[in-house]
């Protein structure tokens, strides 16, 4: 059988769009006539054969309840992330976790062991090649979405995962913004938007700022347990209840039966959504099972669970510092919002009634493939979104990069972030602005230097220096630096990525996956000698308080010894030792610091009133 390709009268390649899913995946792409899924939905399951070879989508997926030891779902919880992070999500999975997953998860399928980013890589390659299939042509470019909560290493892990695939990832685009995109809404000139998201696994509500063409994130909240899953148990416990009343016997370890029973759970739930009443229907070798449900039944069972969508998105609200009244648009997304209820409960808390026009369950796949057409060409008069290619920041105590805005941030993007001063009296502060991904100023690129002048001096630690970053549309870095106090500032531009090509950006992100475990080593130490430095100024200048020569021969003893064991510690590469000496330096100088402090106070409040 041939499979059918459509020409699209020429060979310009196609970038395609990619929702990677915690339960589904789709991929789109833009037509003349606005996107399009190329294939069906991609059950985002991975197995390993006993023979070695490694399947995803609906083919693995059978193989959940044959081989669950060889098999994987719901693996975008897994992303980025180490086992300290996801120690709940593991309680719900059958496969084994390979020692030494501290910092990135190793899972053992059969005879292979993964990585996330691994796994994730099938489920986009099967979607690359149904992709191809259809459009007759390579496929080697895509934009991929993920929740707009993802952190730097979640998103990290993502275009990891398509480059293992095979694919450039060309952007990664929050997954509301990609549902408002599939509707048009950025046609606003400005407004704000609610993407009320309720998939299979997981409920996500977002609020978004529109303005001139360009979504801002404003807030996020949800439930990572709560999905289509809760309503399948609920009527899945029903049905084995029945069953072992009507059978005479506890059927809930059958798994093949299991299988079948939340098969027919699933499609008499997805016919409530239309019909009045449906049946759940199983035969199992000579018995047979049927239970008939009504809506009025299915709404006061599911009730609780659609409810708890609504904590989150009230909160999202709340957090977003606005009122439901001032959301212009609702926008639904996820196969659990074709129920009913779901979108009159939605309705009745926003207050207007929910985009629910295009197909929920790939509203998010059709957006990327619009902004995958946007950078095809395909789409004009549409603001292209860029990102930035390395992380930015300014230098600090102990030669450390702290960084404001983080690599593949959608730009336009500002960030601010409040600093201090390190020496008593310091009347200038020098703002000096990095670009890259390691921990060392001395590993990454220097963009400029400026200095903060006439500050108010003050003791360490007390003046309020706010340095604000701010990239415009066109990528360039607006540093600006503000003493709170005074309401001084200085400001000045930078084109961060001047002079650097792809292929030099791409050296250093590589090289800070090498260097990351040495690097965090590092910086820990520096850290702690940074704290270590700031103590024993403090130690030294309150030795020449009065309350020093007060205290006991044995406390001073004690304050000399912790001071020698803390300057012995402090050249050492142990962050934990030194830190160890800080801490054994505080308690030492306990007694001292309330002596001082009593005295401090007792000069405040000498020759005042009692009465005043």
């Amino acid at each position: 059988m041939s499979t059918l390709q459509i020409d699209f009268g020429h060979a310009k390649p196609r970038i395609v769009g990619i929702d990677l899913g915690t339960t589904n995946s789709l991929v789109a792409v833009m037509d003349l006539t606005g996107p399009r899924i190329l294939s069906g939905i991609v059950p985002s399951v991975v197995s390993v054969t006993e023979s070695g070879e490694v399947i995803a989508g609906a083919e693995a997926r059978e193989m959940l309840i044959t081989h669950p030891e060889r098999t994987v779902y719901s693996v975008k919880r897994l992303m980025g992330r180490g086992v300290s992070d996801v120690q709940d999500e593991l309680k719900l999975f059958p496969f084994p976790i390979v020692a030494g997953s501290e910092s990135v998860l190793k899972l053992r399928l059969g005879d292979k062991v993964m990585t996330p980013p691994e796994v994730s890589a099938h489920i986009l390659r099967k979607l690359k090649e149904d992709a191809e299939d259809v459009l007759g042509a390579d496929v080697t470019q895509a934009v991929i979405t993920v929740p707009a909560y993802f952190n730097d290493a979640q998103r990290q892990a993502t275009k990891d995962a398509g480059r293992i695939a095979g694919l450039e990832v060309l952007r990664l685009v929050n997954e509301p913004t990609a549902a408002a995109l599939a509707y048009g809404l950025d046609k606003r000139k400005e407004g704000l938007v609610a993407v009320y998201d309720f998939g299979g696994g997981t409920f996500d509500i977002s609020i978004l700022r529109l303005h001139d063409g360009i979504f801002e994130v404003l807030a996020t909240n949800g439930d990572t347990h709560l999905g289509g899953d809760d309503i399948d148990n609920l009527l899945l416990n029903i049905a084995l209840e029945d069953l072992q009343s009507e059978w005479g016997e506890d059927l809930s370890g059958n798994a093949a039966l299991v299988q079948l029973l939340r098969r027919a759970v699933i499609q008499a739930k997805e016919a409530l959504s239309f019909a009045p009443s449906a049946t759940i229907d199983l035969e199992y070798g000579p018995r047979k099972y049927q239970r008939e449900i009504d809506v009025q039944l299915f709404n006061r069972l599911i009730e609780p669970i659609v409810e708890r969508t609504l904590g989150p998105c009230r909160n999202c609200i709340k957090d977003a510092g606005i009122t439901v009244e001032q959301i212009n648009e609702t926008v639904m997304v996820g196969g659990s919002t074709r129920i009913p209820l779901v979108r009159s409960a939605v309705e009745r808390l926003f207050r207007k009634r929910p985009h629910t026009e295009l197909n929920p369950d790939e509203v998010v796949a059709l957006g990327a493939a619009v902004q995958a057409g946007i950078l095809g060409g395909e789409v004009e008069d549409k603001l292209l979104l860029d990102v930035t290619p390395l992380s930015l920041g300014i230098e600090t105590m102990g030669g450390l990069m702290s960084k404001l805005i983080h690599r593949n941030s959608t730009i336009p993007a500002s960030e601010t972030e409040l600093f201090t001063t390190a020496v008593d009296g310091q009347t200038n502060v020098l703002i000096h602005v990095l670009q890259g991904e390691r921990e060392l100023v001395k590993d990454c690129r220097s963009l400029a230097r400026f200095d903060l002048k006439d500050i108010d001096p003050m003791i360490a630690g007390m003046a309020r220096i706010q340095v604000r970053f701010l990239i415009d549309a066109n990528g360039i870095l607006n540093v600006t630096a503000k003493d709170l106090r005074t309401g001084k500032e200085q400001s000045m531009d930078v084109k961060p990525s001047y002079g650097l090509t792809d292929d030099q950006v791409e050296a250093m992100i590589l090289e800070s996956y090498d260097k990351a475990e040495e690097d965090f080593k590092e910086r820990q130490v520096r850290e702690a000698r940074v704290e270590a430095d700031a103590i024993l100024g403090a130690v030294d200048k309150a030795k020449e308080d009065a309350a020093y020569q007060a205290l006991a021969e044995d406390e001073r003893t004690a304050i000399e010894r912790s001071i020698n064991e803390l300057k012995l510690a402090y050249h050492s590469d142990d962050h934990l030792l030194i830190r160890d000496q800080i801490e054994k330096l505080n308690q030492a100088t306990m007694a001292l610091a309330e002596a001082i402090m009593n005295e401090a106070v007792g000069k405040a409040l000498k020759g005042t009133n009692i009465n005043a």
